[in-house]
């Protein structure tokens, strides 16, 4: 707050007379992106000392939507290396500290960053945040990463697939890192192209794997496959364009180490308020043991009490560790079920298990009540491989949404409230050919999960019946 005081924010909310939490809480009001966007355009159009008293040249396209409409989230120098490039050699540390016989640094990291390109305007630049940090990567981390800094950055995703596999075939890539679904895209085109049965025939010293952005469990099963080695090790890391916010710091932990110091000041809304006018935020010193909350972070690129729009749960006080449960806008709480993504994504993947079946993607949306009938969730999901029996899917798929979610359980007691969920088979390729159409394919798009709306389940099942006719 010291130093933001004599930025245009600061003197609005008189920072220099701020002394205590309370007065911040009473004075600062919580803000969504779109409340700060006409502060954040002044600073892309060149103004400066708006948010923060450091020149902010960067702005991280925010790719984490499907929505048309852009974000632009700031990226200070502060957030650049005390944050973002801080939480990398963290990370990097503490998966060295676990595992002494590492020999990762005798070969390359793949990385498979965002598909953007920086662009410049009034003397700021934007593209994706992994843009950003490969642009401004130090040497010696370019001399480690595969494929080169100029494929890295291309900007069409179909031309870039082709480009990365060509470069990294034939590298000494002992880890890697991105988005598991996208990553999975290229691993699979990859196998196919060489005939390879699996990725240890082409990197035999492969040994972690640095995974983000979505939910893994749906795909463990899959990378088990393409990567039969039991000793392998997948560390899970909390980033997004507005900070890097946690780590996992154990070897086979489905926990993330909360990370205090990268400039980030935390606040928590508990979800059982959220959007109501009991809703209230929390500091990190109150927050509780397994409730669910909403992030509010106050950042050094001048996010001030910012909703990020992620869930969490604490599972450790001390230290503080959290789990992903999903995010603020994608959830199904139309009849009281509070169905988070994590879930869905847990029972999917038991589901698959059970069933011995792989899925691409999915996603929920509610049936409305009409009339006198009851509701229900409708799913649609793109299968690797399609179930033998879809009915017996569905029943383990429901059962263990049920064990998962006591809301859910009640409403789906003798089909109380909700009738059986709804399953869609999408046609191959389907989640890929919708991103392609809203120019979202590669880096850190993903597909929204869970809504409370049929928007999104509409237009999937609308692109499917032009093609083949809906299943």
């Amino acid at each position: 707050m010291r130093a933001a005081e004599n930025t245009v924010v600061g003197k609005k909310y008189d920072y220099d007379s701020i002394h205590s939490y309370a007065t911040f809480t009473e004075r600062v009001p919580v803000s969504t992106y779109e409340e700060l966007q006409p502060l954040i355009e002044r600073t892309r159009k060149g103004e400066q000392n708006v948010f923060w008293e450091t020149p902010i040249k960067w702005f991280a396209k925010s790719s984490g939507t499907t929505n048309a409409k852009s974000k632009f989230i700031p990226v200070s120098p502060e957030a650049l290396e005390d944050c973002h490039y801080k939480a990398g050699k963290d990370l990097l540390c503490m998966y060295l500290n676990n595992n002494e016989n590492s020999e990762m640094f005798l070969g390359k990291s793949l990385r498979l960053g965002g598909s953007a390109q920086i662009y410049e305007d009034n003397n700021t630049s934007f593209g994706d945040l992994s843009a950003i940090l490969i642009e401004n990567m130090p040497l010696w981390a370019e001399f480690s990463s595969t494929p080169n800094k100029e494929i890295s950055l291309m900007s069409d995703w179909e031309t870039k697939l082709p480009a990365i596999i060509n470069e990294v075939k034939n590298e000494n890539v002992t880890s890697f890192a991105g988005v598991p679904s996208w990553l999975l895209v290229l691993m699979n085109k990859l196998l196919a192209e060489t005939g390879k049965g699996n990725l240890l025939e082409f990197w035999p010293n492969l040994e972690v794997y640095f995974h983000g952005g979505v939910n893994f469990e749906p795909y463990r099963e899959q990378y088990q496959k393409i990567l039969p080695k039991k000793d392998f090790k997948y560390y899970e890391i909390y980033n997004a364009s507005e900070g890097f916010f946690a780590i996992q710091d154990l070897n086979y932990s489905s926990d993330l180490l909360l990370m205090l110091d990268y400039g980030i000041f935390y606040e928590f809304i508990p979800m059982d308020t959220f959007g109501t006018p009991d809703q209230k935020t929390v500091r990190l010193a109150d927050v509780e043991l397994f409730k669910n909350y909403a992030i509010i972070i106050t950042t050094n690129s001048g996010l001030w009490r910012y909703m990020i729009g992620d869930t969490v749960r604490f599972t450790s006080l001390s230290p503080y560790k959290i789990r992903v449960t999903g995010r603020t806008k994608h959830h199904i709480n139309v009849f009281g079920e509070e169905l988070m993504v994590e879930n869905t994504d847990q029972a999917i993947a038991k589901a698959c298990h059970i069933t011995r079946t792989e899925i691409v993607d999915y996603t929920v949306a509610p049936v409305f009540m009409k009339d006198k009938e009851k509701g229900a969730h409708e799913w649609i999901i793109e299968f690797k491989k399609n179930p033998d029996d879809l009915a017996h899917f569905q029943k383990v798929l429901d059962e263990t949404l049920q064990s998962l979610n006591s809301d859910y359980e009640a409403k789906r007691y003798n089909n109380m409230t909700l009738n059986p969920l709804i399953i869609n088979l999408a046609r191959p390729n389907l989640f890929y050919d919708w991103l392609k159409e809203k120019h979202k394919l590669g880096g850190q798009h993903k597909i929204p999960r869970l809504s409370n709306e049929r928007d999104y389940l509409e237009q999937l099942k609308k692109m499917q019946s032009e093609v083949f006719g809906l299943k």
